[in-house]
């Protein structure tokens, strides 16, 4: 009964730590922003979702580019782009760059 008891309590110890020692890890997650590059150097990386949001991204060594291209040097402005980072970061750091082939403006007619 003894050991039953002890592993019990090691057990509601180990629930009450792990939601306290988690919040790390769960606001890790990657987020996702799109637009238009406004402007780009070789360390920072401007970008515009046309609602009247513009993010600034810096290039750090993880930063990968996908898509149309595949190197950072090769993004120009007007680009489309979507840039994944962490909700975490400060400032906000470009992991991910996915290059999308360009799409037409809102309300533009041909």
């Amino acid at each position: 009964m003894r050991k039953f008891m002890t592993r019990m309590a090691l057990i509601a110890l180990v629930a009450l730590i792990v939601p306290v020692a988690m919040p790390g890890a769960a606001s890790a997650q990657m987020r996702e922003f799109v637009g238009k590059v406004d402007k780009i150097d070789a360390k920072k990386l401007i970008v515009d979702n046309r609602k009247g949001d513009k993010v600034s991204f810096d290039k750090v060594a993880e930063t990968t580019v996908e898509g149309t291209k595949t190197d950072w040097g090769t993004i120009k402005k007007d680009d489309w782009v979507s840039v994944s980072w962490k909700m975490m970061d400060k400032p906000r750091k470009a992991y991910k760059i996915n290059v999308m082939p360009p799409k037409e403006e809102e309300g533009e007619d041909e």
